[in-house]
This record gives structure tokens, C-alpha cells and sequence, in this order.
């Protein structure tokens, strides 16, 4: 991202921060380019949602941790993206990271989302622009819904909520394509199917590194002792961990499936495999009288009474036809045909 020196702050040539500050009654949404814009935004009675898209430029993570005071081990998290979904307490603010994904034109994508807590101020942090927190948005500009008249905690638990929630989507693409390659498998079995499974499978069990830490950290965000977390909403934030374990009983219940379909894919193989080398056994074994009769008369030896017999071709004919004809009949009465 381009940029130019401004002082000791820099100006963004594309609006990458988001404000909305907001109370019962009011409701103030700008963008702004730099974090010196976000200092009237400090220390205000109402709530404040500054949302930073896009973490290329690590300046700007720099400045805005200076301006509140994060600790440089949290800043250093929010800036790699790899980090396990968690939660960590300090005495003005918490900080919790979670994977959001998001299913657009059949892909899933996943970007790291850092969330900072303070007592009058929620700070967010994403990857690239583009989120699943609009219903959010929405609810605060109608000013009407019971966020408008809670404290940021509220507003915390609404964003981790929206985020988890939004695995349900992920998880229903998940049902359908399992209940597909299930017919595939039991009609027509093929590498591309087997494929789709190795594929899907990795995508379950790319989800369920995201989830499974999410336990823990819905345990630790409900029994925190911290001043900053209301009463009234640990009930909500009991909501949310039901919902954890649903998903992650779904996603188990998804990763069984898909290895069951491995071993159903190899019996199926496995079981055409026996099918074809059935049918090439039986007519081997109806050739192998056939290859006896044939080789016998080829040997031409002189004295083969056969041989000179007018009906001899005819009736070697017959008897191949009539070897052949019980051989079937055989076949059919052992149920081998």
C-alpha cells in the first residue's frame, strides 16, 4: 500500500480504517486515513468500533498500538497471521484472535481476525477488506437493537458470535459435498471422486485446527473475572460456546465420514476389481477344454485315425459347442454367472 510521510504519521492513499461510534441514541460512521484521525475516538463515553482492513503496511499496527497502549507481544501477534485462536487478559483491555472464513463461488477462504477489547473501544483486525460483520453494522446504524445500549463487551461477544455463526454456512457446503461424493462412490467410483475426498478432507480438518481452540477460548472469555466484562453478558457468551460444540461435533462427524469413504472407495475398486477378474476367469475356463481339443488335433501325427474320418471336422465342432454349453450351464446352477 502507498503511502506519503505526515509527521510521525503516515497518510494511506486508500481508506483501510473504519469507525463507528456509537450510543443509545447516535450513531457516527467515517473513515479515516490515519490513526491520528482515531485519537478523538479515545477515552469517549460512547462505544467505539475502529476496524482495520488490511495488514500489509505493519506501520500502522505499530501506531495504533503506541496510541492504546498494547502490549508488543499482542501487536506482534496481530501482525503474523498464523496464530492459534486464544484469548489473553490485561488490566485496560483483552485480546482475542479467531479464523474467519468465508464461502464465495464454491472456494473457502480463511483470513486471521484480531479483536481488542477496552472499556469504551473495540479495535478489529483483518487481513484483507471484506467481512461477515455487516448484520452487525446494520444493527447499530438502526439504533434500535439492544447493542446500541451495551457496553463493548456486548460488542465483542456480537463480532465472535457473527464470526462462529458464520461456520454453519461453511459446514452446510461441507453436508452437501459429502452427500454427493457418497452417490458417487456407491455407483461409479473414480480417481477424480477420490481426489474430491482428499480435497474435502483437508479443508475438515483445516477447519477443525480453527475450531477445536475455540472451545478454550469461549471457556476463558465466560469465567474471565475481568472489570470489563458485564455481568449480563456471560449468558450470551454461554450461547456461543453451545454453538461451538455443535460445530465441532458436526466437523467430527464430517472427518469420520470422508475416512469412511475412503475405505468405501477401495472396497468399490476393490469389489470391480473381483468382478472383472471373474468374468476373465470363466472364459479362461471355458477356453481351456477348447485350447486341449485344438492342441490334440494340432499335433499332426501320421497315424491319427481322426484324421481322415469325412465327419471328424464336424464332430470336434460339436463336441467344443457341447463343452462349452454345459460349461455355462454349470456356471449358471453355481450362481457364478
Amino acid at each position: 500500500m502507498r503511502y506519503i510521510e505526515n509527521n510521525l504519521w503516515k497518510v494511506y492513499t486508500h481508506k483501510m480504517i473504519h469507525i463507528i461510534d456509537y450510543t443509545s441514541d447516535t450513531v457516527e460512521e467515517t473513515e479515516v486515513t490515519t490513526i491520528k484521525e482515531c485519537i478523538p475516538f479515545k477515552n469517549r463515553q460512547s462505544v467505539t468500533w475502529i476496524n482495520i482492513e488490511n495488514l500489509e503496511d505493519v506501520d500502522i499496527i505499530d501506531q495504533i498500538g503506541n496510541l492504546f497502549n498494547i502490549h508488543p507481544l499482542i501487536v506482534e501477534d496481530i501482525k503474523l497471521t498464523g496464530q492459534r485462536p486464544k484469548m489473553e487478559e490485561f488490566d485496560t483491555y483483552n485480546y482475542f484472535v479467531l479464523r474467519m472464513f468465508s464461502y464465495q463461488n464454491k472456494k473457502i477462504d480463511t483470513e486471521q481476525v484480531s479483536i481488542i477489547m477496552g472499556e469504551s473501544y473495540i479495535i478489529t483486525f483483518q487481513e484483507k477488506p471484506g467481512d461477515v460483520f455487516d448484520p452487525i453494522r446494520k444493527r447499530i446504524r438502526a439504533k434500535k437493537y439492544r447493542i446500541n445500549t451495551l457496553s463493548s463487551d456486548f460488542l465483542a461477544y456480537s463480532l465472535i458470535d457473527i464470526i462462529i455463526d458464520n461456520y454453519y454456512v461453511i459446514l452446510e457446503s461441507f453436508g452437501e459435498q459429502v452427500e454427493h461424493l457418497e452417490d458417487i462412490l456407491l455407483v461409479n467410483p473414480t480417481k477424480e471422486s477420490l481426489h474430491e475426498i482428499h480435497s474435502l478432507k483437508r479443508k475438515v480438518l483445516h477447519l477443525r485446527r480453527s475450531v477445536w481452540p475455540l472451545r478454550e477460548l469461549i471457556t476463558n472469555f465466560e469465567r474471565s473475572e475481568s472489570e470489563l466484562i458485564e455481568t449480563s453478558t456471560h449468558q450470551y457468551i454461554r450461547d456461543i460456546y453451545d454453538h461451538v460444540i455443535q460445530i465441532i461435533d458436526t466437523v467430527e462427524t464430517y472427518r469420520d465420514s470422508l475416512s469412511g469413504m475412503l475405505d468405501i472407495y477401495l472396497s468399490s475398486v476393490n469389489n470391480r476389481m473381483n468382478e472383472i477378474m471373474k468374468v476373465l476367469t470363466i472364459i479362461s475356463t471355458i477356453f481351456i477344454p477348447l485350447t486341449f481339443i485344438t492342441g490334440l488335433y494340432g499335433m499332426n501325427f501320421k497315424y491319427m485315425p481322426e484324421l481322415s474320418l469325412k465327419w471328424g471336422y464336424p464332430a470336434v465342432i460339436s463336441i467344443m459347442i457341447i463343452t462349452v454349453t454345459g460349461l455355462i450351464i454349470y456356471f449358471k446352477r453355481k450362481k457364478w454367472l
